[in-house]
């Protein structure tokens, strides 16, 4: 029975990939802060562990109780919503600490056990603002951009291992807890600069508007890491959900 540790699992997209994995009878590490948040249905093939991916110890421990890993998931990331400007330099190495450079910890811990074993997938959870831009994301999309370049020039480096790496990029999902969390993380940190309030108003009312169109499930999200994870003809990039669908394809 094949292994999957996800991070991130205590909502959203990493809830949604570690439930679905269970569903096609896998074995599932589903990794959070703080594991009582888990609400993820009772199973003898699921084990919940408690992970920052921004700390190397609790990322080795995590990783050690894990065991032999067939796939990673990296999922764990935050959210920022506001214009370059208007954002501290903590805040910026803060999202890139847990988007970026949490994914780069994560590989590291678990590439040497799929060398030794010549074998497994790694799948990193992108965002499809890495394929349209939109104003106010900019930290976070090269946050997101980063980890599609690592992943890119990683599954060269991991071929003749028998290791492959592959990106998901999921569109806008209004069903997840993320816009509420940027926004809430921008008020809390003192609005937008005086200013872009103008335009940042515009911009959330056209965010708004959009997300009663084509919009991105966390079950898209699941299906398209799963696919990701097994399929070894996969795209290198592949969007989930049909916003992110139809901006790949230009649409």
């Amino acid at each position: 029975m094949p292994t999957v540790l996800v991070t991130g699992c205590s909502t959203g997209f990493g809830r949604e990939t570690a439930a679905y994995f269970l569903e096609q009878g896998w074995s599932v590490v589903a990794t959070m802060r703080d594991p009582s948040a888990s609400s993820l249905p009772v199973s003898d093939r699921l084990r919940v562990l408690p992970l920052d991916v921004t700390d190397l110890e609790s990322i080795a421990e995590a990783v050690a109780e894990a065991g032999a890993i067939d796939v990673l998931v990296n999922n764990a990331g935050v959210g920022w919503l506001n214009a370059v400007e208007g954002t501290s330099m903590e805040i910026v190495r803060q999202v890139f600490e847990t988007n970026t450079f949490g994914t780069v910890a994560m590989m590291q811990a678990v590439l040497p056990g799929m060398r030794d074993r010549r074998a497994g997938v790694i799948v990193n959870v992108s965002s499809s603002t890495t394929i349209k831009p939109l104003p106010l994301l900019s930290i976070y999309r090269a946050s997101k951009a980063a980890v599609n370049a690592l992943t890119e020039c990683a599954a060269l480096e991991l071929a003749e291992f028998g290791i492959r790496a592959r990106v998901v990029v999921p569109g806008s999902a209004p069903g997840t807890s993320f816009g509420s969390t940027a926004r809430a993380q921008i008020m809390a940190k003192g609005g937008f600069p005086d200013a872009y309030a103008g335009f940042a108003q515009q911009t959330l009312a056209a965010m708004q508007q959009s997300a009663s169109g084509e919009v991105t499930t966390a079950r898209d999200v699941a299906e398209a890491v799963f696919r990701a994870a097994t399929d070894p003809d996969c795209p290198m990039i592949l969007p989930a959900g049909a916003d992110a669908i139809a901006w790949s394809e230009g649409r």
